[in-house]
C-alpha cells in the first residue's frame, strides 16, 4: 500500500497540471481548519502568508496550503484556493465575512517551456475541485510538473524532479509529508548515499556528484537567486500547538538535508509548511512527532524524483531516475 499524507485524517490534496507546458500546482486542503506553521530555510524563497503563522501572532489555524510552479506568478493561484473554500463556506469568521487562509509557496519552474504559461487563480481552483482523500499522482504532476533537480552545473546537465508524498504511522498517530523537489542540488538516497538524480557529467551520461565535484574544485555555473527551491508540507492528525507546529516544519528540514546536497543554498527558496488537524485526538510528543516528520519529508523526495519521468521540451533534455540521458 502506498503510504500519503492523505492518510492523516482532515487532510486532502489535488493537483491541476496545465497540460500546455510543465507547470502546475497542488492544494492541500484542510476544510476542518489545522493549527499551522511554517519554516522558510532557503533564501530566496516565493511565499505568501507566511508571517501569519508565526507562534506569536494571532491566528492559530488555516484551511488549505498552497505549493505551485510558475515562480512568483504562481502565487495567484492562492486567489483561486480561496475563492473555492469561500464557496464552500470554509473560511475564518470575521464579523459578517468569512476569510479563508490560504498560504502558499512557489517553485521556479519557467526555463521548462513556455515561461509565459503560469498557475493562475483557474488552476487553484481547479485543483481544489480535483481534491480527494485519494492518495495524489506524484511525479510530474501539479507542483512538481516543471520540477528539476541537480542544476548545480546548469540546466542542461539536471534531470527531472517531481512531487512525491509518504507517511508514516506509529501507535495510531499519522504523519505525512508531500513535497514538490526542484532543487539546486543532487537528491540523495538517505539509506546507501548514492546519488538518485541530479547534475550530470558533460556527456550527460552520467551521474556527476555534485558535492564531490564542488569539493574537488569543479567551478558551479553562475545561478540566479531564487530559480530552484523545493517546497512542501508536513501534516499530522496529532494534537499540536502553533509553536509545535511550527517545530514540525523546522525539523522537516532536516529530511530535505538528508536527502538534497547541496541544501537551503542561497539559490534556493526551501520552504515547509506544518499542519495538525488533531483528529487522532492523541499526541505521541513533539520529539516522536519531529522524527517522523524529518522521515516523512526525506522518504517524500526520494519518492518525488523515483515517481519523475524524463521529458524533452524545446531541445532541453532532462532524463529521469533510473533513465538514461
Amino acid at each position: 500500500m502506498i503510504s500519503s499524507i492523505t492518510d492523516v485524517a482532515g487532510i486532502e490534496v489535488g493537483h491541476c497540471t496545465d497540460a500546455r507546458r510543465p507547470t502546475g500546482c497542488t492544494v492541500v486542503l484542510a476544510r476542518g481548519s489545522a493549527v499551522a506553521g511554517v519554516d522558510v530555510r532557503g533564501a530566496a524563497p516565493g511565499t505568501r502568508e507566511t508571517d501569519l503563522l508565526h507562534p506569536a501572532h494571532t491566528v492559530e489555524r488555516v484551511h488549505a496550503v498552497l505549493l505551485s510552479g510558475g515562480s512568483a506568478w504562481g502565487l495567484d493561484a492562492a486567489g483561486g484556493v480561496m475563492r473555492w473554500l469561500d464557496e464552500q463556506g470554509i473560511g475564518l469568521e470575521v464579523g459578517p465575512a468569512r476569510v479563508p487562509l490560504v498560504p502558499a509557496a512557489v517553485l521556479f519552474d519557467l526555463p521548462v517551456g513556455d515561461h509565459r504559461i503560469r498557475p493562475d487563480a483557474a488552476a487553484g481552483y481547479a485543483a481544489c475541485q480535483a481534491a480527494s482523500r485519494q492518495a495524489p499522482q506524484e511525479g510530474n504532476v501539479g507542483a512538481g510538473a516543471g520540477a528539476t533537480v541537480g542544476k548545480v552545473f546548469g540546466l542542461q546537465r539536471a534531470m527531472k524532479g517531481g512531487i512525491g508524498t509518504a507517511s508514516i504511522t506509529v501507535d495510531g498517530v499519522t504523519v505525512g509529508a508531500i513535497v514538490a523537489c526542484n532543487a539546486l542540488g543532487d537528491v540523495i538516497d538517505p539509506d546507501t548515499g548514492a546519488v538518485l538524480a541530479g547534475a550530470r557529467s558533460a556527456d550527460g551520461l552520467h551521474l556527476l556528484d555534485a558535492r564531490r565535484a564542488l569539493l574537488r574544485g569543479e567551478v558551479a555555473r553562475s545561478v540566479m537567486a531564487g530559480t530552484n527551491t523545493t517546497i512542501g508540507v508536513i501534516a499530522t492528525d496529532a494534537v499540536i500547538t502553533k509553536a509545535q507546529a511550527a517545530r514540525l516544519a523546522s525539523v522537516g528540514h532536516d529530511g530535505l538535508a538528508r536527502t538534497i546536497n547541496p541544501a537551503h543554498t542561497m539559490f534556493d527558496g526551501d520552504t515547509l509548511f506544518a499542519l495538525g488537524t488533531g483528529e487522532s485526538g492523541r499526541s505521541p510528543g513533539l520529539l516522536a512527532l519531529a522524527t517522523m516528520a524529518a522521515e516523512a519529508c526525506a522518504l517524500a523526495v526520494v519518492r518525488a524524483v523515483r515517481a519523475a519521468r524524463g521529458i524533452t521540451v524545446d531541445g532541453l533534455q532532462l532524463p529521469a531516475c533510473g533513465e538514461r540521458a
